[in-house]
């Protein structure tokens, strides 16, 4: 069911964005970054706006180059690019010990991909919460056709807005999504708030490390371009998520880059020095044939004016991503899992642990 061939990719290109529309949305999107002369602040403000904008760009295109599953993970030697994100939604299901019965919250779930993924593997029941209308459409069309549409559904909201009582989920995840907050405190005070007392929150988080220093132009220019890349509005430190994470009441039971240890560095996969058939799409090669083709499905009329541009953006994302993992200053696999106490429930009835 996914976006395999070029007149798919074509017809998916601005998401509910109408087709006249998209080459306006495309330069309204850039003017949010510092390439363009944007700020930090305004992307904050704005964030629903790019974000959505972003999403309704480019989602066509990871679904045409991605699958369903849009993140990377840690690699073995031998592993192709979809057993190791497998593998990695496995290992995050794992560590918050799903298992038949529990009602789980997907935060940022994309069209759903490891959503799907995990309810197979788990036999848990998931929501998973989006606020850009396209992705959920195709995330339903994509769950019924995989028979999970019976335990499996999307809501459409702001994860910095949860449409949820409080203590309602028995567990809570997020994969490369919540980098999008404007204000990762409250991202994580919210999923802290419909997370039920002594269950688990586990997530793989886009940040710059400790090696990232802010006075440094080529580390700023990076940032940017993965900022513009992506639709984020700011890219944080590894330990600025975890102080937020603990002002949010959780309690921290591990963290871990796990970029540091893969035996095949996550950015392999976009890098100009490797080549995968398994991969062809998102290669340099790949990225260059797809760059061909869109333009000549643009010249023609099938794909919409700015559907170039679009492409643009992820080009200028992948060098970056590149760049970044090289020099060592960004990861996108920085893991952590977190426990709401226990002690949450007795405050409500006691007033005290």
């Amino acid at each position: 069911m996914s976006k395999a061939g070029a007149l798919d990719l074509a017809a998916g290109v601005g998401g509910t964005i109408q087709r006249s529309e998209v080459l306006c949305a495309v330069d309204k999107y850039e003017k949010y970054h510092v390439c363009y002369g944007g700020e930090e602040e305004e992307r904050k403000t704005n964030y629903s706006d790019m974000v959505n904008k972003y999403y309704d760009l480019v989602t066509s295109f990871y679904e045409y180059g991605w699958g369903e599953s849009f993140h990377f993970a840690r690699r073995w030697k031998g592993e192709s690019l979809q057993e190791s994100m497998k593998r990695q939604e496995h290992f995050l299901a794992s560590q918050l010990a799903l298992k038949p019965g529990y009602e789980v919250l997907d935060v940022g779930c994309g069209i759903g991909g490891p959503l799907r993924e995990i309810a197979r593997f788990s036999f848990a029941s998931i929501t998973g919460l989006n606020n850009n209308e396209y992705q959920i459409t195709r995330g339903e069309e994509l769950n019924r056709a995989a028979g999970v549409d019976k335990t499996c559904k999307f809501v459409k909201a702001d994860f910095m807005h949860m449409p949820f009582s409080d203590n309602t989920f028995d567990a809570v995840y997020a994969i490369e999504a919540t980098c999008h907050a404007p204000d990762i405190y409250g991202c994580y005070k919210e999923i802290y708030r419909v997370l039920k007392p002594g269950q688990y929150f586990a997530a793989y988080e886009w940040c710059m490390t400790d090696s990232f220093d802010p006075h440094n132009k080529e580390h700023q220019d990076i940032k940017g371009e993965i900022e513009i890349g992506n639709g984020l509005p700011d890219i944080r430190l590894t330990g600025q998520c975890i102080e937020a994470l603990k002002q949010a009441g959780f309690e921290v039971i591990w963290e871990k880059d796990l970029a540091e240890e893969s035996p095949v560095p996550w950015y392999q996969v976009l890098d100009g020095n490797h080549f995968s058939l398994s991969n062809f799409r998102v290669t340099p090669l790949g990225r260059f044939i797809t760059r061909i083709m869109v333009e000549a499905l643009e010249c023609v009329g099938l794909a919409p004016e700015g559907s170039l541009r679009v492409l643009k953006v992820l080009e200028r994302a992948a060098e970056g991503l590149v760049k970044g993992g090289r020099m060592g200053i960004f990861t996108p696999t920085y893991f952590f899992l977190v426990r709401k106490p226990q002690c949450e429930s007795l405050v409500m009835t006691w007033g005290s642990c």
